[in-house]
């Protein structure tokens, strides 16, 4: 290696400027799009378990309530989640999941908790 070369991994223009480190993404983007698929088949049971409670037995209007919002919460969750998955699945570096998808899917998980929770009640 000669005087003007950075380390090994790094990328560097000039002698003595801080080198900064070259992406080498390996095998994240598809261990995250798996990470996605998972979570999305979870809450696909977790989903279709909630609204069997819902409707098990006598069936009452608030059930059916709760079990239409879980449903839509679902959908919204899966919207998000097969979004990421084709970004992942498209580009070799992959962007940021952008600030207002994380919150989307934050909320939507969270809401889901919460009908899991009221149904079990």
């Amino acid at each position: 290696m000669s005087d003007d070369e950075g380390p090994p991994g790094r990328a560097c223009s000039r002698p003595g400027e801080v080198a900064e480190p070259v992406r080498d993404p390996g095998l994240q983007p598809e261990r995250t799009r798996l990470a996605w698929r998972r979570t999305t088949l979870s809450g696909t049971v977790a989903a279709v378990l909630a609204m069997k409670t819902a409707l098990h037995g006598r069936v009452s209007v608030v059930g059916l309530v709760v079990c239409a919002l879980c449903f839509g919460l679902w959908l919204g969750f899966l919207a998000l989640a097969h979004h990421r998955i084709r970004v992942l699945a498209t580009s070799a570096e992959p962007a940021a999941l952008a600030p207002r998808h994380a919150t989307a899917t934050v909320l939507v998980t969270v809401a889901l908790a919460a009908c899991g929770a009221a149904l079990v009640l």
